[in-house]
């Protein structure tokens, strides 16, 4: 269980600015946050699947790339075989 100091330190070290009468409003969350973990905590994984799994990846396959002057040919502008950018600074 978390007390209302600790709460208060968390505050600090992470930096939040937490008011004086929201400290036992967070205290009293923290907590219900905790004890929800516990909860996922006796939860069995050792069942597996309940539904049968397939393998959505497909087999790559090679294929010749796309000509330059196709791929060019949608750009907004271009120079020298490269696509033109207006200028960042």
């Amino acid at each position: 269980m978390v007390t209302e100091k600790e709460v208060e330190h968390i505050a600090e070290l992470a930096d939040i600015g937490i008011e004086k009468d929201e400290v036992r409003e967070f205290t009293t969350q923290f907590n219900a946050i905790l004890d929800y973990f516990d909860v996922l905590d006796q939860v069995r994984g050792d069942t597996g699947a309940t539904c049968p799994q397939y393998n959505v990846f497909r087999e790559d396959e090679v294929t010749p790339p796309i000509p330059p002057e196709e791929v060019l040919s949608n750009a907004g502008a271009t120079e020298d075989g490269y696509f033109r950018a207006p200028k960042v600074m």
